[in-house]
């Protein structure tokens, strides 16, 4: 999770994202909710940038290896952690709830990553992984068109097939899945904000942004 540039010096550019595209922010938000448990207990968003999803999400750890991203999710409330997701900087089995929001994509070593949640979370814990899925419609036109924005252009996509094959490898068990966001985000605004509840559906390969629960094996 070396990747910290442009996420380290463009944090106003990368929440202004998701004040233009509230809609889709809404559709994200209610696809991890359905995959959170009841009770999360102690619980830590691993690559938590600026803290918008652990905030709304009562996630009360982050970690994150840039700096000017954790300053601001403390101020959301987010206990912040500097750290890398291949070398967490956390107990053996002292998380029950770990936490993944496109993180992935960015990470140095995927296996790694994946072993080192384990490692922290409780034999009874839950991994909530979301993904831009590359297989999905909308996902094919951010995998032609990623390296158009700064954010994107170190980022390996992966299709949601992919990622529960990398937590069934990894020793996870696959206990959910959801998918939202089945069109361009701006798009999404008035459908998705008001009285409109966000469209979550069950599977995987329509929606943009795929949500996995698993749990260890």
């Amino acid at each position: 999770m070396a990747v910290t540039d442009p996420f380290e010096t463009h944090i106003d550019e990368y929440d202004a994202w998701y004040d233009a595209n509230e809609g889709a922010y809404r559709a994200e938000l209610a696809a991890l909710e359905r995959a959170l448990p009841d009770d999360p207990g102690r619980a830590v968003e691993i690559g938590v940038g600026t803290g918008r999803f652990a905030a709304s999400l009562d996630v009360s750890l982050g970690v994150d290896p840039a700096r000017s991203p954790l300053e601001r999710a403390r101020k959301r409330g987010v206990e912040p952690i500097r750290g890398v997701a291949e070398s967490l900087p956390l107990a053996d089995e002292t998380i029950d709830l770990a936490v993944f929001v496109t993180v992935l994509s960015f990470v140095t070593d995927l296996e790694a990553t994946l072993a080192e949640t384990r490692r922290v979370l409780s034999t009874d814990g839950t991994l909530v992984v979301a993904v831009l899925d590359r297989s999905s419609p909308v996902g094919q036109v951010y995998q032609e068109h990623k390296d158009e924005t700064i954010f994107y252009a170190d980022a390996s996509f992966l299709s949601a097939t992919e990622a529960c094959t990398a937590l069934e490898d990894a020793g996870f068990v696959v206990e959910r899945r959801l998918q939202t966001v089945f069109d361009d985000p701006s798009e999404l605004e008035a459908s998705n904000t008001g009285a409109g509840k966000p469209d979550v559906r069950t599977g995987h390969g329509d929606g943009l942004f795929a949500v996995i629960r698993a749990a260890p094996a």
